[in-house]
């Protein structure tokens, strides 16, 4: 068995929902699936001697799970004052209205259909919310709304689907574009570097102690995957399907589908930068 300290990012072991940092608690929804690993991870954010939280993605319509988040935030004496949601898939915010309806709080997200009030979020943006500060950060890629938000006061940031706590993400073509992707990911790069960030708080998975080590690895990933693209692409396989085939022989065919959207982002982006004919 290989230990979680050498797999990419140094993975935590142990069980997912809990504390994470000082200022996060993770409530895990009961919707796991090949997609969404052990299910999505719920983020409860909140100074510590704060009465107010901020809960980020609160994930699935699901009753039990939007309960279990405003119980868990008030056993710890906080009122839920904010929603803020990573991006648009269903896994994330489909219980996004029922959650506000519930708490009373603001939804706040990229896209307008999404928002239930009248703020959206900027990049850039200072959210200050019971004396906790998070910071958007744009990360568009896997989809064309997604967001990461730093918290500064724990070296930390939440990443939604952008970088994930096992394995790797889809780039959701044609939503998603791989050159914003990667462009995302030298932005979270530059917080590992630049901000001090060394820890990810993910949608999906476990968190992970090595920030920067998580990025550089999603960052040599794509650019493996995408020689391979390209070779397949030489070899005379010219549709997605047939590019999938090849390139992800050695992955459960439950995943295809998947990886075809993201094989379609890598044909886009070889095209456009003239490396392969159109």
């Amino acid at each position: 068995m290989t230990e979680a300290s050498a797999l990419p990012g140094q993975p935590r072991g142990g069980v997912i929902s809990g504390p994470a940092t000082a200022r996060s608690w993770c409530v895990l929804a009961p919707n796991p699936s090949p997609m969404t690993l052990d299910g999505t991870n719920t983020w409860i954010v909140a100074e510590p001697d704060s009465d107010l939280a901020v809960v980020i993605d609160p994930g699935p319509l699901d009753e039990s799970h939007l309960r279990a988040v405003i119980e868990t935030a008030e056993r710890a004496g906080k009122r839920i004052a904010l929603t803020l949601l990573t991006h648009g898939h269903p896994d994330h915010s489909d219980g996004a209205a029922r959650f506000a309806e519930l708490t009373g709080s603001s939804v706040r997200a990229l896209d307008p259909a999404l928002r239930l009030g009248d703020e959206g979020l900027d990049a850039g943006e200072a959210i200050t919310t019971g004396g906790l500060e998070l910071r958007v950060v744009p990360t568009p890629g896997h989809t064309g709304d997604s967001l990461s938000f730093h918290l500064p006061a724990d070296r930390a940031v939440l990443t939604g689907d952008t970088i994930l706590g096992r394995g790797t993400t889809v780039v959701a073509h044609p939503d998603g574009r791989l050159g914003d992707y990667l462009d995302s990911l030298r932005r979270l790069r530059s917080l590992t570097v630049d901000d001090g960030v060394a820890t990810v708080l993910p949608g999906h998975g476990p968190v992970l102690n090595d920030a920067q080590g998580a990025v550089e690895f999603y960052l040599a990933h794509r650019a493996h995957r995408l020689a391979q693209v390209e070779t397949a692409v030489e070899a005379g396989h010219r549709s997605p399907a047939e590019v999938v085939a090849s390139v992800y022989a050695d992955v459960d065919r439950s995943l295809w589908p998947a990886a075809e959207l993201s094989v379609r982002a890598q044909l886009d982006y070889l095209g456009e930068h003239g490396l392969i004919e159109g």
